[in-house]
């Protein structure tokens, strides 16, 4: 009796143990990356044509930390074309009544130079519309444009177009672009502009206001005019897999359309994602959201450098998952990263720049002084 009783509990032991392997597996292929496509990096010349900038590309990698963008790095094999960003800083993220800031507070912050609630767009702390930097440059006969793989009215992108209390308000927020005379304006929401609780049909006010209307990427990529509404997908895009090449084809169709203006131009590119990957602990979510990224600064960097007078500034809204990197291999690309929480968390995060005025990013700096040098920077105030 003795015998048997010991038989069952080393069975039941073997099979506990293994129920525990088997239900850390899937967890453990989420945060270890092994291998994936590497893109090539070029390096590009540090001389500029003028001391200041005619045009400014902002980058923000939402969720990015030094932790993601060391992981695409490491994934990459050891390059980055954000390495060309040879002035670094880091950024105080902290909202005006949190610690630990959202998207919509860190987005409003950057675009407005004033600190704010969490959840708001585009309004003070006391809930009044704060001026957006896109609006100030286009005030001056400027160009715009936004670029997000998430939909055009998320958070990011919608701090630096709209004027909402609260960042779901996203049909609002689709109403605030259609009136903000931005120029250019790519990714997702579809939906929100067309299939609306109010029956409003916004794509049809967007063409009577002069844009081209473009659901189809190859249609964007070749685009030829001055005023765009690219909606690629009904909400967000998908990842990385399903999108393709989504973000680094937009950036340039961008530029390609505000550098007609002779005035200059501000453009903002949001890569949405990398936020999500930290939100599910997924390292290889965040390795394919950063390297995307990094294609897209590649394209505008190839731009600059051959422009002369273009400045480009690569940063993030807050950190996501208190993410760290604990083994890898420039060799192979394989990464393995750990995180601490699911949540957003309070840690600084990286500023680069290139060009000219890339000097004034160095040092630490809230987010709102990255809103006050592009502003003297571009409009000399």
């Amino acid at each position: 009796m003795k015998f048997i009783t010991k038989i069952t509990i080393l069975i039941t032991s073997w099979l506990l143990c293994s129920t525990l392997l088997l239900a850390q597996k899937p967890i453990d292929s989420l945060k270890t990356y092994y291998s994936g496509e590497v893109h090539n990096v070029k390096n590009y010349p540090q001389k500029f044509r003028n001391k200041t900038p005619k045009n400014i590309i902002l980058f923000i990698g939402d969720g990015m930390g030094v932790a993601h963008l060391f992981a695409g790095l490491t994934a990459n094999k050891g390059k980055l074309f954000i390495e060309n960003c040879k002035y670094i800083g880091f950024s105080k993220t902290a909202s005006s009544n949190r610690y630990v800031t959202d998207s919509a507070a860190g987005a409003t912050a950057i675009a407005t130079g004033v600190k704010t609630y969490n959840g708001a767009i585009g309004v003070d702390s006391n809930k009044n519309p704060v001026k957006n930097i896109l609006e100030e440059v286009s005030e001056k006969g400027m160009g715009t444009g936004i670029v997000a793989t998430s939909s055009i009215t998320h958070a990011t992108p919608a701090g630096f177009s709209a004027h909402q209390l609260n960042r779901n308000q996203e049909e609002e927020i689709a109403v605030d672009i259609l009136n903000s005379g931005v120029d250019v304006f790519i990714g997702g929401g579809y939906d929100f502009f067309s299939n609306r609780e109010d029956a409003r049909d916004l794509i049809g006010e967007l063409i009577q206001k002069g844009y081209t209307v473009e659901q189809e990427l190859d249609n964007i990529e070749n685009f030829m005019g001055t005023k765009l509404a690219g909606l690629t997908s009904p909400k967000g895009n998908g990842r990385v897999a399903e999108r393709g090449n989504m973000l680094p084809i937009s950036t340039q169709t961008a530029i390609h359309v505000l550098k007609k203006n002779k005035k200059g131009f501000f453009l903002m590119i949001e890569g949405s994602f990398i936020d999500s990957g930290g939100h599910a602990n997924n390292t290889s979510q965040v390795i394919e959201e950063v390297l995307d990224l990094d294609k897209a600064v590649g394209r505008a960097l190839e731009f600059a450098a051959r422009d002369g007078r273009t400045l480009v500034i690569v940063t993030a809204d807050h950190e996501t998952g208190g993410m760290t990197v604990n083994d890898g291999s420039f060799e192979t690309g394989m990464v393995k990263g750990e995180f601490t929480t699911s949540s957003h968390t309070g840690v600084m995060v990286p500023i680069f720049a290139y060009g000219p005025g890339a000097s004034e990013f160095i040092g630490i700096m809230e987010n709102t002084d990255i809103h006050s040098k592009i502003r003297k920077l571009l409009l000399g105030k």
